[in-house]
Formats: structure tokens, C-alpha cells, sequence
């Protein structure tokens, strides 16, 4: 049974930053939990699956709604520092004592970002599909990606709109058949569909200005907790080198590419993903 977590008042509260609502599953005592972190155009909800997976094998599982979205308040500023304030002031309110974070896309850079704030929280990193810096730092690039991802919103379509035309480019060849509607897709394509759906159009402009500003690389030498890096083979967002790349600077880091499978690895192949998290947890978290 998940617990589903509205905001309420931490312990200590650190700041104004609205504590984040979360879905939990598993134990509630244990010393280390799994806190999953989703992308740009997900939501608590795409991590119901891997909070039942990992429920039944011992873990303390808990997903956030980022600010923003689900039952999270938007926070201002939107932005990467106070991204990680709010997790921390989430795993206060949760009373998660050690996180292991498992960040997918833009959630992976949250997880970075944590470490930078409060690394003594983190007793494990699992950074899928993800990037250490928003690609290019010239601003023309950054205009550029920017206009092309809010040309839908800017011409009056919906979030549905949105994920119908992205979806399709973020997943493996044949994961979907050609010109399939929403409705036709298989369950995990169909439930990110509904989570980019659900994800209000203001949070998506505020999180595409955050993401495009995204830089830790310095960070990833100060890496001192068990990292795995995990890739999709056929990802076209977060190629499989800029991956390998990024655990080569993170000591001791593991890098693992899940054959077949595009941006969307737990959606689109959840067996895969889940076996590749519970083997690095296996071995690498007590």
C-alpha cells in the first residue's frame, strides 16, 4: 500500500521552501532509504512500479512530486539550489535518516545538486539518463533548446500536445508502433504519457529555465559514495558516452548501459532498470 505524503511542518524547518509531497512504500524504519527523483515531465506517480518492486525486496522506497508538480507548491525562485533545500527539507518531514538517490533525467541533476548541499544525507547515488551540465553553455543554445521545447505551449497546445510529440523521439526504435496514439501505447509508455500530461504548463516553462542552467561538473571528483551511472543504449537525450564519460570523473563510479532502451528506461523497460538498481544496491549498499 503506498503512503501518500501532503506537505506538513519538518521537525526544523530551514527555510520557507514548501515541503514536497511524496508516495512511500516498504519498512519505515529503515537507516537507508531509496528516494526516487523524476524527470522534467514526470511526477511521484511514474515511480509507483519501482516503489512496489523495491518494496518487496526489503527497501523503504519513497518518489517526490519536485515543486511544482503533483501536490508539491511551486517554489520561487525555481531553480537547481532550491531544488535541493526542498528534498532535504522532504527527507526531514519523511524522517529518512540516509538516501539513497535514484534520479532519472533532470532528476539525476537534483540528486548532484543535493550532494553539493547536503552530502552527509547521501549514502548512494544512482544517476540515470542524465548529464553532469546542460550540454552546450552557449546561450544561443540555450535559446535555441528552449524555443523549440515551449513552441507547443507558445502556440496554444496542452501538456498532452507536448508529450504526444516527445515522447515518441525519447524512446528506443519499436518501442512504439508508428503514428500509435496515447491510448494504444504499452502501460509504461502510457503512464509516462499521463505524467507529462499531468505536469502543469507553468512548472514546465519554470523547470526548462532551471534546466538550462544546470552545471556541476567541478562536482563530480568530490563524489565519495557508491555511484552507479546508468545509461540507455539507444538514448538519443543522454547518449551512453556522456554517461560513461561522467562515471569516469566520479571515483569509483559503475556505468552500466541497458541494451535496447531509450531515455524513458523505466517506463520503457522496468525490468531492466530495476535489476540494474537492485544489483548495484546488493553490493554496494548495506
Amino acid at each position: 500500500m503506498f503512503l501518500q505524503r501532503k506537505r506538513e511542518q519538518a521537525d526544523v524547518r530551514m527555510t520557507d521552501i514548501p515541503i514536497p509531497a511524496w508516495a512511500e512504500s516498504g519498512p519505515s524504519n529503515e537507516p537507508i532509504s531509496l528516494v526516487f527523483l523524476h524527470g522534467i515531465g514526470g511526477g511521484k506517480k511514474g515511480f509507483q512500479p519501482s516503489l512496489v518492486f523495491f518494496s518487496k525486496q526489503g527497501y523503504r522506497a519513497l518518489a517526490w512530486d519536485m515543486p511544482g508538480y503533483g501536490e508539491s507548491a511551486l517554489c520561487e525562485p525555481f531553480d537547481f539550489p532550491i531544488l535541493a533545500q526542498a528534498l532535504e527539507s522532504m527527507l526531514n518531514a519523511a524522517h529518512v535518516q540516509q538516501a539513497v538517490l535514484i534520479g532519472h533525467s533532470m532528476g539525476a541533476m537534483v540528486a548532484l545538486q543535493a550532494w553539493t548541499h547536503c552530502p552527509q544525507r547521501i549514502a548512494a547515488l544512482v544517476l540515470a539518463a542524465s548529464s553532469p551540465a546542460f550540454g552546450n553553455n552557449s546561450g544561443e543554445f540555450q535559446q535555441q533548446f528552449m524555443a523549440q521545447r515551449l513552441a507547443p505551449l507558445d502556440a496554444g497546445q496542452s501538456m498532452a500536445q507536448v508529450a504526444d510529440r516527445l515522447i515518441p523521439g525519447m524512446v528506443a526504435p519499436g518501442a512504439l508502433p508508428a503514428g500509435a496514439k496515447a491510448a494504444d501505447y504499452p502501460p509504461g509508455l502510457a503512464l509516462a504519457h499521463a505524467c507529462m500530461s499531468a505536469v502543469p504548463a507553468q512548472t514546465y516553462r519554470a523547470a526548462l529555465k532551471a534546466l538550462v542552467t544546470f552545471e556541476q561538473r567541478a562536482a563530480l571528483p568530490s563524489l565519495s559514495v557508491p555511484t552507479l551511472c546508468l545509461a540507455g543504449e539507444v538514448d538519443r537525450t543522454a547518449p551512453p558516452e556522456v554517461m560513461r564519460r561522467m562515471a569516469e570523473k566520479i571515483p569509483h563510479a559503475e556505468f552500466e548501459s541497458l541494451p535496447g532502451t531509450g531515455h524513458l528506461m523505466g517506463f520503457e523497460q522496468p525490468e531492466l532498470f530495476h535489476a540494474a538498481v537492485l544489483n548495484f544496491l546488493s553490493r554496494k549498499v548495506q
